[in-house]
């Protein structure tokens, strides 16, 4: 019997939560927002150190569709973000969290929009890349664009938008300390190492696909995010 949409959805979400809480990546941690509820995530990002963000603690909400991973999840922050690709409401503008369908109006090569390889490891890492090199071509904030283009032409000098990060940076350490968290201030802070555990046989995630290849998908991809502390180079960082 072929297996339900719904059904493969809450087998990926169990086995890439259970991934990212056995071998935590870099940058962030995920909870869920309600224990029975797979489909909507809790995310922490940590703002990367030697970047304007250093020392933030900014939340977010990814929701996953119930055919995921054929379709993305959305992201929205919850935390302020003043990003040239955040909207002002929170949601995140970026060309890994557009559905895989051509559309050449919108300017994006199908292969830098979603596809089911993808997973919440490489979308939080393209997020964490996208805080420091914001894509300023099509902006979701046309105002934080035009105060980041400022910022970066002027080597720093035009302090605007410098100084409403740092402001709200700040703002997330009541948060940080409310959910006891020491945020990561330096890369050796910041950068995760962890010892793998025995397989846990309590969860029956191993049948992800009807086949067997996801889950060396996976190990591969954990090799490759282990070998790099930002892993920039490795995920789109572009927008809609």
């Amino acid at each position: 019997m072929a297996q339900s949409p719904l059904g493969g959805a809450v087998k990926a979400l169990q086995l890439e939560l259970k991934k990212i809480k056995e071998e935590p990546v870099e940058g962030f941690r995920v909870n869920l927002i309600e224990d029975e509820n797979l489909f909507e995530w809790e995310v922490a990002i940590f703002g990367p150190p030697g970047t304007l963000y250093e020392g933030g603690y900014f939340k977010a909400h990814m929701k996953f569709p119930s055919d995921y991973p054929y379709n993305p999840p959305s992201v929205k922050f919850m935390s302020k973000m003043w990003h040239p690709n955040v909207y002002e409401n929170g949601d995140v503008c970026i060309s890994i969290l557009h559905p895989p369908v051509d559309d050449p109006q919108s300017g994006e090569l199908p292969s830098e929009r979603w596809n089911p390889t993808q997973n919440v490891r490489t979308v939080l890492l393209s997020i964490i890349s996208l805080l420091n090199e914001p894509n300023t071509f099509s902006p979701a904030n046309v105002d934080a664009s035009v105060m980041y283009r400022k910022w970066k032409d002027s080597k720093g000098k035009d302090k605007e938008y410098e100084n409403i990060i740092r402001k709200q940076v700040e703002g997330t350490k009541d948060e940080a300390n409310k959910d006891g968290v020491k945020v990561p201030t330096t890369l050796q802070e910041y950068c995760v190492t962890f010892k793998p555990k025995p397989p846990d046989t309590g969860m029956d995630c191993v049948d992800f696909y009807d086949d067997d290849d996801y889950a060396d998908d996976m190990d591969d991809e954990d090799d490759e995010d282990e070998d790099n502390c930002y892993a920039e180079d490795q995920y789109d960082s572009g927008n809609g």
